[in-house]
């Protein structure tokens, strides 16, 4: 794991460079850290703490490609007090940034294997890191899927990376639960392609992040083909406030998500994540 800050607690100042827009009530935002001499490194799959001088803090997924870290960038979807706030900001304006926090997507371990990556909503933007990582070593692994789940053609995250995917071998397929006037693509739940989709279970890994329903049905899809508990690996989200497992905000049965994930096997959450609040 990427060595955090002798302190987690310590902030590094970050200015804004640019604000990208991706759906409705969601943009990317790319941070260029004040200080010249911090050496900032991360994992796929991991978070930062983003801080808003006098509103607060959030937990953000990075969503950047860990070869290139200097390029730092959260999307971040609008929907509570920090979150709106920094849906205010400007170019050139200024966030503190706590982190990289967490674990990672097991890129490593699932090396040679088939990957399928299934994301619903917001959840593709914490598993775009492992996407470029399963990019740059396109070798390394076996058939690659990209399954992206939206409600409507208009939620559909990053769609101008898609053909650059598919470019570099990656079968990309997406599908929305309501069509409009000119969409031509697939209408449904993103279990539909994934249940048709050639699956060779003894060679195959699954990467999922999205709600939390839907995390369990793709889960419980690919076990009914013969894929293995252990080599399917979710990324959970909790109120995480504190990012090192003092607050015991995002208590998970006996884990804390912000230091023992937020990815996990789903072999070690699966009872947990049958339970209703959990």
């Amino acid at each position: 794991m990427t060595t955090p800050p002798l302190s987690p607690w310590r902030v590094g100042m970050a200015t804004i460079s640019a604000i990208t827009p991706e759906t409705p009530g969601t943009a990317t935002y790319d941070l260029a850290f004040d200080d010249p001499t911090v050496e900032y490194r991360f994992l796929p799959g991991q978070f930062n703490m983003l801080y808003l001088p006098g509103v607060g803090e959030v937990a953000i997924s990075v969503s950047s490609d860990p070869a290139e870290p200097t390029k730092l960038r959260h999307t971040i979807r609008a929907v509570g007090n920090v979150t709106q706030a920094i849906a205010r900001l400007k170019p050139g304006d200024k966030l503190g940034v706590r982190g990289p926090f967490g674990n990672a997507w097991p890129v490593d371990l699932i090396q040679g294997q088939d990957i399928v990556v299934v994301a619903g909503g917001l959840g593709l933007a914490p598993l775009r890191p492992a996407i470029y990582h399963l990019l740059r070593h396109r070798a390394s692994y076996g058939r690659v899927t990209v399954l992206h789940g939206a409600r409507t053609p208009r939620d559909l995250l990053f769609t101008g990376e898609y053909d650059a995917w598919r470019i570099a071998d990656i079968d990309v397929q997406v599908i929305v639960n309501v069509g409009s006037a000119d969409w031509k693509g697939a209408i449904g739940v993103v279990t539909t392609p994934l249940a048709n989709m050639p699956l060779t279970a003894a060679k195959t890994s699954v990467l999922t992040c999205g709600p939390e329903v839907m995390m369990r049905f793709v889960a419980a899809g690919v076990i009914n083909r013969g894929v293995r508990t252990e080599r399917i690996f979710v990324s959970l989200e909790r109120n995480m406030n504190c990012a090192v497992g003092l607050c015991g905000h995002c208590q998970f049965g006996p884990s804390f998500v912000c230091k023992d994930g937020p990815v996990f096997p789903y072999d070690r959450v699966q009872r947990l994540m049958l339970v209703e609040n959990m």
